[in-house]
């Protein structure tokens, strides 16, 4: 006999875990079901070595939107946030290097370029203009492109005046600006603006984390403008971390649904999603559980859902045919790692901790050099010189690790989703995970050493762990054809599928990827829309 409930929602990571939340707050009876045994989807914190624990997959907090922190009451459930102390270090080819963030950011640029130190409150006001722009967006549902029906047009018609109105309040020249930043690429963009390396490497940067593709690909400079509309305790284009790591955060949103009476299952992984006549109708799992459901609400990357959970006969060919060409693949590789001491940077010896030692340590001197990896990457399967960004969230976080020793993430690009010549991840991760210990060790030559253990996640693990199709942590690419309202495809933005009864309210859909809970709180709000006019 199946278990029934209104809304039916597969996947139990941050973006179905917020969606619950609010489903359940407006009065539905909500059940989530979650392969692995554990909430979290890739925010989650694991111990990985014998009293180390971190977080597994995404590790950083700023994109999680404020009006889900007050709406879920996570800080009541148990989340605190703290900064970093200093935002970022980059360490330089000459020894040298560039520390942003706790008001030194234009002194540490001034040793490299006055002119450039010069300009940064210009850079950063434009930015933040258009950030600003973005952080309204990203609860609103995308203008839909439809046809047929005029009525639902112009729906679409008037939501696309409203984010029109908002972007109509920038002059000619921001507006001008916009457009660079959407069609452009990162390079090209800071190029224009800064003469020095260190400064543009540490921008660029953002313009290419978890991204498969070139700094000077175009429209890489809107990932640079996804990453730069985040906030922590509201201090805007901040990052820090949550204590307990990324799984303090989405245990406070299950604490949060089950509060307001969301059912919860672990080890509960779909085999299909039911169809009658046109409608989603529940879901039957790997086990053979059944549910019936109004409404069946999918957290999965898209291509997952639409491949392997969909009859391909109840959607469209040119649906499915896109849902095909779906395009995935962050070029991430991702390590955990022990340590018996904080690494002692050649360019800032030491191995008390030090400010820097609680930053976002960019190991990618030039944009010239994560190019090259990038090239690297597409012939060989995997950088000769990677991308390296570490953090130690211990010097911030004194659960993570025994008394006096520390834990890194290791945020590691570029290498290929899949490996070329047919090549399996399986067989070559332990050796890209040495060379990555190896580019740390060029620049703090004792990290090596300090190791005592650690986790490694190729593309191939983090698409058989966590469901990110080739490694991909956003759910898709997002090149100006997969976000907005093409994201995942035009006439579908709006968190609806071909499928009635069926929504999506995950990172493939509108705003896309980062620990944001802005496609649950998106998708959320429709659903409820047509449960109303439903009853």
């Amino acid at each position: 006999m199946a278990t029934s409930c209104d809304v039916l929602l597969i996947g139990g990571g941050h973006n179905g875990l917020t969606c619950a939340a609010y489903l359940a707050a407006a009065g539905l009876k909500v059940i989530v079901l979650e392969r692995r045994s554990v909430v979290g989807g890739a925010a989650v914190t694991e111990e990985f070595h014998p009293g180390f624990r971190n977080s597994v997959a995404a590790y950083t907090v700023s994109l999680l939107n404020p009006k889900v922190i007050r709406d879920l009451q996570l800080d009541r459930h148990g989340l605190k946030v703290v900064e970093r102390e200093v935002s970022n270090f980059l360490p330089s080819d000459d020894g040298r290097y560039l520390l942003s963030g706790a008001g030194q950011t234009h002194a540490q640029v001034a040793k490299f370029s006055q002119a450039d130190a010069d300009r940064l409150d210009a850079y950063s006001e434009k930015l933040e203009q258009i950030a600003d722009v973005l952080r309204e967006i990203v609860l609103q549902t995308p203008p839909n492109m439809v046809e047929g029906d005029w009525r639902a047009a112009l729906s679409q018609l008037l939501q696309a005046g409203r984010i029109g109105k908002r972007i109509g309040k920038l002059d000619l020249g921001m507006r001008q600006h916009l457009l660079k930043l959407f069609a452009s690429s990162a390079g090209d963009y800071l190029d224009t603006w800064f003469e020095s390396d260190p400064i543009k490497a540490l921008y660029g940067f953002d313009g290419v984390v978890g991204t498969y593709t070139s700094p000077y690909s175009a429209g890489s400079a809107y990932v640079l403008l996804h990453h730069a509309f985040g906030e922590v305790n509201g201090k805007k284009n901040v990052w820090g971390h949550a204590l307990g790591g990324m799984g303090a955060i989405t245990q406070a949103m299950a604490k949060s649904a089950a509060s307001r009476g969301v059912d919860i299952r672990v080890g509960a992984e779909v085999r299909e999603i039911r169809v009658q006549k046109g409608r989603a109708i529940g879901a039957v799992t790997t086990n053979g559980e059944a549910f019936d459901a109004s409404v069946v609400v999918s957290n999965l990357n898209p291509k997952l859902l639409f491949l392997n959970l969909i009859d391909s006969a109840y959607l469209p060919a040119e649906f499915l045919e896109h849902m095909k060409g779906w395009r995935c693949g962050s070029g991430t590789f991702r390590m955990n790692v022990a340590l018996s001491e904080l690494p002692d940077f050649t360019c800032l010896p030491g191995k008390e901790r030090q400010p820097h030692h609680t930053a976002g340590i960019i190991l990618a001197p030039t944009l010239r050099y994560m190019e090259q990896a990038y090239f690297d990457a597409r012939s060989y399967g995997w950088s000769k010189q990677p991308i390296v960004e570490m953090l130690i969230p211990s010097t911030l976080d004194d659960t993570l690790a025994p008394r006096g020793q520390h834990v890194a993430s290791l945020f590691c690009q570029h290498v290929a989703p899949t490996l070329p010549n047919g090549a399996s991840w399986d067989d070559h991760r332990e050796r890209v995970a040495d060379l990555m210990i190896e580019t740390v060790n060029q620049h703090a030559p004792n990290f090596k050493a300090a190791v005592l253990g650690r986790q490694i996640m190729s593309p191939l693990d983090l698409e058989r762990t966590f469901g990110l199709v080739g490694g991909d942590i956003f759910h898709g690419t997002l090149h100006l054809d997969q976000i907005f309202s093409a994201r995942p495809m035009l006439g579908y933005a709006d968190y609806r599928t071909p499928v009635a009864g069926l929504y999506m309210c995950g990172s493939g859909t509108h705003p896309g990827g980062g620990v944001t809970g802005a496609p649950g709180h998106n998708a959320a709000r429709e659903i409820v829309k047509d449960w109303k006019k439903r009853r």
